[in-house]
């Protein structure tokens, strides 16, 4: 019997018991963020704490289950609005191949190490296939809070984490397409019209993204409370079409964001669903924990500790040798590794999708869950505390790089003589650097964002690719001739665990005998007294310094017209048109 038929007071009932739910999760999230932790961890615990097996709160199983469903829709449209048709051309080599070659890795060797604990054909490469993806989600949280993103590294995780969705696409049609004889359809048709219907509904969404999705978006977005109500209705359509005609509901979702990927309102859709997403999630997230035997649990303990180790190890050295192999120094080859450390949201539906199916049993939806509890909390320790984590292992890792490491040497400048080195071509560090160039001294720009490298030498300035926070990178400088080392990176985020580079870089400059002035940005004055200890010469405060010319300009230019047209000068110059104006 339901046990939601014997509930006292109906809907009522409901209420007070998602309200109990909701407290238990936030608190579990809570717990997570001390600890440093994904909420999805949170969530799963939250699970299993209100599940059968502890408190024993959860009873509205069906309430649950709708809003789980439509979580899971959502995540697979805002995947799919990821993924425009044009996208795989714009993939670079080293994440093309380090993408595949990971995911051919993981579900080959998985497969034969499932069979080796002694699970079922079937069962064996749905955990095998569920090892390979990587949560894009909680990677890309980790490397903006470590202001990774744009470093080489976080460039080619974030490419391969792509190849990783177009993989998790590639299977969810194929799971839906092997699915489609295993339990029938809500529909009822018979295979044909399964097949014919499912032609129908491409070629209508062909249809739809050539002639009417950018208009019809394009209206909706002049309301931009609607956007989000469309976009919504959009994606839980499509899923219950799709499930209807029996493809199911998760590959419905990724049509639904497939067929808005090309419009130009993707990124605004995307943004205004987070929320809601991450909040539909912990549905899911809160089913799957609650549905974990924690007596069967014990049983897999084992099983679920090699996978785990697999993935922790085997997925970074993968990574890491093939971007050894094409050229990239073990530095960058691992830091993109730890990224694929562990198995993600993706896997625990994956396997989900193969229940409903009937081809495997909970046991194995169990044992991948149980893994990703492992490899996300262990692996989340591992990518905040990567630098320190390898230089720990660095004296390991000689095999996996080339004596040259030409890939990464190809951004790198000349070894010609310089008067000056400045890291950092944000804004700030980019107009100073113009600026000096402009009054005849020889700057090198060095960056680890390739787009600011990009920029910076498309003005005709020679620039070098370089991680300031590598204690290898400065030695390979060009600093014989250097008279100073302008540090324009942005300060460190006081009481985060971000690296502090101007501490980092002055203090290896000076311990390898850089004998110059070192010239520090500072926003305070206790930016300006930590970097005066480390051992820098000069401070720069850009806005202390801005004020102070500005102030000048008033006093020097009493009429009114002559100091605009100065202000404006000095206004383009620091956009990057220089004018020569500079006393």
């Amino acid at each position: 019997m339901n046990k939601e038929a014997v509930l006292p007071g109906g809907h009522i009932a409901v209420f007070y018991e998602m309200a109990v739910i909701l407290a238990i999760a936030s608190t579990a999230g809570i717990v997570g963020v001390l600890l440093k932790q994904p909420l999805l961890i949170a969530f799963i615990a939250a699970g299993i704490a209100a599940g059968p097996g502890v408190l024993d709160l959860i009873r509205s199983t069906g309430h649950l289950n709708v809003l789980a469903d439509i979580g899971v829709a959502v995540l697979l449209f805002m995947i799919g609005l990821k993924l425009d048709l044009h996208i795989i051309r714009s993939l670079g080599r080293v994440a093309a191949a380090t993408g595949l070659g990971q995911v051919a890795f993981t579900s080959l060797v998985g497969f034969a190490i499932c069979l080796g604990l002694g699970l079922d054909v079937l069962t064996s490469v749905y955990v095998a296939i569920a090892l390979t993806f990587s949560s894009t989600i909680i990677i890309v949280k980790l490397l903006t809070d470590k202001r990774e993103v744009d470093s080489l590294h976080g460039r080619i995780a974030i490419g391969f984490l792509i190849v990783q969705d177009i993989v998790v696409v590639v299977a969810m049609v194929a799971l839906s397409s092997f699915g489609l004889g295993a339990g029938g359809n809500p529909a009822g048709l018979s295979m044909p019209a399964v097949l014919g219907s499912s032609l129908v509904l491409l070629a209508g969404l062909g249809l739809f993204m050539r002639f009417a999705a950018e208009p019809l978006v394009s209206r909706i977005a002049r309301h931009p409370e609607l956007l989000v109500t469309s976009a919504l209705t959009w994606a839980v359509l499509l899923a219950a079409v799709a499930d209807w005609i029996g493809l199911g509901k998760e590959l419905g979702g990724l049509l639904a964001g497939i067929s808005l990927a090309s419009t130009s309102f993707r990124d605004a859709i995307t943004s205004r669903l987070a929320s809601l997403r991450d909040f539909l999630l912990l549905f899911f997230f809160l089913m799957l924990g609650s549905r974990l035997n924690l007596e069967v649990l014990g049983g897999q303990a084992i099983p679920a500790l090699v996978l785990s180790i697999f993935v922790l190890i085997g997925n970074p050295l993968i990574v890491l040798a093939i971007m050894g192999a094409m050229g990239y120094r073990k530095r960058t080859g691992f830091l993109a590794g730890l990224t694929v450390a562990q198995i993600s949201e993706f896997s625990l539906i994956f396997i989900a999708m193969g229940l409903t199916l009937g081809h495997v049993r909970q046991e194995a939806v169990s044992l991948v869950t149980l893994v990703g509890l492992v490899t996300i909390t262990l692996s989340t320790y591992m990518i905040i505390y990567s630098h320190e984590v390898y230089r720990i292992l660095e004296p390991l890792l000689g095999p996996f790089e080339r004596k040259i490491a030409d890939s990464e040497q190809a951004v790198i400048a000349p070894q010609k003589d310089f008067d000056m080195i400045l890291f950092g071509l944000g804004r700030y560090g980019s107009a100073l650097g113009q600026v000096l160039h402009d009054h005849g001294r020889r700057v090198l720009g060095v960056d680890f964002d390739p787009e600011a490298l990009a920029r910076w030498r498309a003005r005709g300035l020679p620039g070098t690719f370089g991680d300031a926070t590598d204690p290898e990178f400065p030695i390979s400088l060009p600093l014989g001739g250097v008279s100073c080392v302008i540090i324009a990176t942005p300060p460190s985020i006081p009481g985060t665990l971000e690296e502090d580079t101007q501490l980092i870089l002055t203090g290896v400059l000076r311990r390898i005998g850089f004998k110059g002035r070192i010239a520090v940005r500072s926003h305070d004055q206790i930016d300006s007294r930590r970097v005066i200890d480390a051992g820098a010469d000069i401070v720069l405060s850009p806005f202390a310094d801005a004020a102070t010319r500005a102030a000048e300009l008033l006093e020097l230019d009493g009429n009114l017209r002559s100091v605009t047209t100065q202000v404006t000068a000095a206004t383009r110059s620091n956009v990057g048109e220089p004018t020569g104006h500079w006393r």
